[in-house]
């Protein structure tokens, strides 16, 4: 049977966390070992037992240094996510500018919307008008810029919309010319007729053997007498009998 879930929480039988603690102890150093022989990696493992007893592993020659290592990059790190007092100071400088900029571009912004008026000089007022003249001709001239576009585009579809209807103009007069003209007539052969029907091939008529006119004839039959058969030698079929 295999092994079972080994539950993580403290082991109250002395004897027994004793040999847990070494077996593992021994294993955890072996890994620290092999890993750092494996990946070429600086390992160092420091352990103390519950009694206060230390173990401890280090794969270069000197525990000492490989802690002050780890001291160094610990305080550059922290040195680094923590901004100097100069830095704050230049940043809180670079925020004052900035704050007084947008109070500046507000109160500009408020005086040619004619706001705030009041407190500007001659010289002042004289150059918000220019100002604002400026802005108007700048203005005007988009939207005649705009207006003109606007009109070419109207024009260009206007052309292309007349030369649709000429096309179409012209189609109506083809169609009504054709369908006022008259229908073609064909001369029919021989009596040198016109006739509406097509004309029909020459072996579609029989001619007759003689001009006699066609008389009806009649013959009278004893409904007793036995019928004749037809010349050829042909016989009426038997239900006829």
């Amino acid at each position: 049977m295999g092994r079972g879930k080994v539950v993580l929480q403290r082991i109250e039988n002395k004897i027994s966390r004793q040999v847990t603690f070494a077996k593992r102890r021994n294993g955890l150093l072996k890994k620290a070992y092999e890993l750092s022989i494996l990946c070429d990696a600086e390992v160092a493992l420091v352990l103390f037992s519950h009694a206060g007893r230390l173990y401890q592993f280090s794969s270069s020659s000197d525990l000492l240094k490989t802690l002050e290592r780890y001291q160094r990059h610990i305080y550059a790190s922290a040195d680094a996510a923590v901004p100097s007092c100069d830095e704050m100071q230049n940043n809180y400088q670079e925020y004052v500018k900035l704050k007084a900029r947008v109070e500046v571009l507000q109160h500009s912004q408020r005086n040619l919307l004619g706001e705030e008026l009041a407190p500007l000089s001659p010289s002042e007022l004289d150059q918000l008008e220019s100002q604002v003249d400026k802005t108007l001709k700048q203005i005007r001239s988009r939207k005649t810029q705009v207006l003109l576009d606007e009109l070419c585009d109207l024009k260009r579809k206007e052309q292309m919309l007349q030369d649709a209807n000429r096309v179409l103009k012209r189609k109506l007069h083809e169609f009504e010319a054709e369908a006022a003209s008259p229908p073609q007539l064909a001369w029919q052969g021989g009596g040198g007729m016109l006739s509406h029907d097509p004309p029909q091939p020459e072996h579609f008529f029989v001619a007759l053997e003689s001009n006699a006119p066609l008389q009806p004839t009649y013959h009278t039959m004893d409904m007793n007498q036995q019928p004749e058969p037809a010349p050829g030698g042909c016989y009426p079929p038997a239900w006829m009998a």
